[in-house]
C-alpha cells in the first residue's frame, strides 16, 4: 500500500513538474554526467552507499579524521607573491593578523623559469611574486616568524633550490631540521610538464631522479615535511573537466608511488606524506563530489596498488584553490560571490587548507584591501555561518551520494586510459594527456561562446557601464633596483671557492645515482650558490624542460 502511494505520489510530480517546465532540456555537469531534476530514495535503492560510514575509517568518503573540521579546523593558506622579500615579509605580517594560520611561499616568476633576478628584464620583476634568490632573501621573507612552529608551503618547483635556502636559515637560527613542517607545493613535475610549464625547469627522465632524492631525503631529515604535492589544479585550470583532474592526479600519485617503490622504499613509509592539491570551480556539488570520490578511491588504490597497511597512508589530504579560471575581469566584484561559492563547496568537500582568492586576482597580485576580504571569507564562512560544526553535513544527499558514485566511475574511466598507455609518465611523454584535456577546453569554450554555459558579466547580465578595478600597481622600481643592488653585493662577498665547490658537488650527484641531489642543493644554498645558478647547473647535467607542445 505505501508502495502504491509512493508510486502514485511520483506520478503526480511528474505530470506537475512537465506542466510547468514543459519540453525540459537535457543537463550535464562538467564532467559530463547527466543531472536529473530530482533525486530520491529510489536512485540509491540496492545500494548501501559509502555515504552510511563515518568519517575517519576507510574508505573515508566522509573525511579522513574522525572529527574532521570540528575538531580541527582547516588551515588558511593565503599565497602571496609580492615584489621584494621585505615588502612579502611585510604583507604577510599583515595577512597573519587578518587570520592566515600558515604561510604560502610564491616566487616571482623569473625565479618560477629558473634564473636570477639579474638576468632578466627589471620590469617583469616582482609583479607577480617575491623575488628570492639566496640564502638572505628566504631569511628575509620569514622575519618575524617562528619556523619551527609555522607551517610553510613552498611553491617551489625542483630542484628545489626554495627548501633549500629554508634548510639553510634554519641551521642559521639553530633550528633542527625535524621541526621543520609544510610542503613542498610544486613538486609534481609531471603537472608541470602537462599544464604550467613555466615551472618544468628540467628535463622529464632527470625530473623523476630529482622527486625521488627529495623524498628520499625528507624521509631521512624532515619528518614533518610533506614532499609531494599532487596538483590536479593545474590540470582543471587548464581545461581538464573535474573528474578528468581527479582522475590524472590519481594516476600522477599512483606513478610516483610506483617510482618511490622501484627505490626500494616502502609504500607505509611514504605515503603518510602524500599530499594533493585541487581547484574548487564555480560547479557546486560536482566539485563535492569530486572530493568525496577521490578520497574514496585513494583509500582503495593505495591498499591495492601499493600494499598499504598503515591507515595514515590511506589518507586523502589536500589542499584547495578557489579557482582563479572562473574569476573575470568584467564585474570584477562579481568575484567576491564566486570566491565564496566555491569556498562552501571546498569546506562541505573535506578539504584539508584552502586558499580564497582575492576578487582582482584576475587582474594582477592581489591588493592589501582585496586579500583582506579573501581571508575574511574563510572566517565568515567558519564563524558565521558555522560550515564546521557538522562532519559532512550533505552525507546521505540522494543527489549527492548518487552524484559522489556517477563520478567515481569517471574517474575511474580515466585511470584505466592512462593505465592502459603503461602509467602516467608515459602517458604525458606520448601527449595522450594533453591531448585529452585540450579536447574538454574546446568543448567547455564551446559552450560558453554559444551561450549555453552562462558566465555573469560576460555572456550574460553585461553591463557596459561597469567600472573597472584598478589592478596593483607594479612595484616600485627603486625596490627593485635596491634588491639587485643586494644579489650583487651578496655575490662579491661570497667565497667563490665554497661556490664552486658546491656547484661541483651538484654535477657529482647528478652523474651518480648513489648521491642524493637534495642533500647538494642543501649545501650550495648554504654556501651562497643562488637559485638560478643551481638550475643552471643541473639543467646542464640532468637536461634542459622542454614540455610537449601539442598542435
Amino acid at each position: 500500500m505505501t508502495e502504491q502511494k509512493s508510486d502514485s505520489a511520483r506520478s503526480l510530480w511528474e505530470r506537475e513538474y512537465k506542466s510547468q517546465v514543459g519540453p525540459d532540456e537535457r543537463r550535464f555537469n562538467r564532467s559530463g554526467i547527466e543531472i536529473r531534476p530530482l533525486y530520491t530514495a529510489a536512485d540509491r535503492e540496492g545500494k548501501t552507499g559509502d555515504g552510511d560510514g563515518y568519517p575517519g575509517q576507510s574508505p573515508h568518503t566522509r573525511g579522513i579524521y574522525a572529527s574532521m573540521h570540528r575538531g580541527r579546523s582547516w588551515s588558511q593558506r593565503q599565497l602571496v607573491g609580492l615584489a621584494t622579500p621585505k615588502e612579502y615579509n611585510a604583507r604577510m605580517h599583515e595577512i597573519a593578523g587578518a587570520g592566515a594560520t600558515a604561510l604560502s611561499m610564491i616566487p616571482c616568476n623569473s625565479v618560477y623559469r629558473g634564473y636570477d633576478i639579474d638576468e632578466v628584464d627589471p620590469l617583469l620583476l616582482g609583479t607577480c611574486g617575491t623575488t628570492i634568490n639566496t640564502i638572505d632573501d628566504m631569511d628575509q621573507c620569514l622575519k618575524g616568524f617562528p619556523i619551527d612552529r609555522t607551517s610553510i608551503s613552498l611553491n617551489d618547483p625542483l630542484p628545489f633550490t626554495l627548501q633549500g635556502m629554508l634548510l639553510g636559515v634554519a641551521k642559521r637560527r639553530g633550528v633542527p631540521w625535524a621541526s621543520l613542517s609544510g610542503t613542498s607545493n610544486q613538486s609534481d613535475y609531471i603537472s608541470h610538464f602537462v599544464a604550467n610549464h613555466m615551472f618544468f625547469r628540467l628535463a622529464l627522465e632527470g625530473s623523476r631522479r630529482v622527486l625521488v632524492d627529495h623524498v628520499v631525503f625528507a624521509g631521512r631529515h624532515l619528518p614533518k615535511w610533506n614532499p609531494i604535492s599532487i596538483v590536479g589544479q593545474h590540470m582543471q585550470q587548464s581545461g581538464a573537466t573535474p573528474a578528468e583532474a581527479m582522475g590524472f592526479a590519481l594516476c600522477t600519485a599512483l606513478q610516483y608511488g610506483a617510482d618511490l617503490q622501484a627505490r626500494g622504499l616502502k609504500a607505509d613509509d611514504f605515503l603518510p606524506r602524500f599530499t594533493f592539491f585541487f581547484d574548487i570551480s564555480i560547479s557546486f556539488f560536482e566539485e563535492i563530489a569530486k572530493f568525496r570520490a577521490g578520497r574514496r578511491l585513494w583509500s582503495r588504490l593505495t591498499a591495492a596498488r601499493f600494499g598499504a597497511e598503515n591507515p595514515r597512508s590511506r589518507r586523502f589530504k589536500f589542499h584547495a584553490q578557489t579557482s582563479g579560471v572562473d574569476l573575470t575581469r568584467q564585474q570584477p566584484l562579481n568575484n567576491i560571490a564566486r570566491t565564496a561559492t566555491q569556498a562552501i563547496a571546498g569546506i562541505l568537500g573535506g578539504l584539508q587548507s584552502m586558499h580564497t582568492d582575492a576578487y582582482d586576482e584576475v587582474l594582477s597580485t592581489p591588493t592589501e584591501g582585496a586579500a583582506r576580504i579573501a581571508v575574511a571569507t574563510q572566517n565568515i564562512l567558519r564563524e558565521e555561518a558555522h560550515l564546521a560544526d557538522v562532519i559532512d553535513p550533505l552525507g546521505g544527499s540522494y543527489y549527492v551520494e548518487q552524484l559522489t558514485d556517477e563520478m567515481e566511475a569517471r574517474i575511474l574511466e580515466v585511470i584505466a586510459v592512462v593505465d592502459a598507455a603503461g602509467g602516467m609518465f608515459r602517458a604525458v611523454e606520448s601527449g595522450l594527456v594533453q591531448q585529452m584535456i585540450g579536447k574538454s577546453a574546446l568543448e567547455y569554450q564551446d559552450k560558453i561562446d554559444k551561450g549555453e554555459e552562462k558566465i555573469i558579466g560576460v555572456n550574460a547580465f553585461t553591463d557596459s557601464h561597469d567600472d573597472p578595478v584598478p589592478p596593483l600597481s607594479r612595484p616600485d622600481m627603486k625596490l627593485i633596483e635596491e634588491q639587485l643592488g643586494i644579489l650583487q653585493r651578496f655575490k662579491a662577498e661570497r667565497s667563490a671557492a665554497d661556490v664552486q665547490r658546491a656547484l661541483d658537488g651538484l654535477s657529482m650527484a647528478a652523474a651518480d645515482p648513489a648521491l642524493n641531489i637534495m642533500e647538494k642543493i642543501a649545501e650550495a644554498a648554504s654556501a651562497g650558490v643562488t637559485q638560478g645558478e643551481m638550475c643552471t647547473r643541473l639543467r646542464a647535467e640532468l637536461g634542459f624542460g622542454h614540455p610537449l607542445i601539442m598542435v
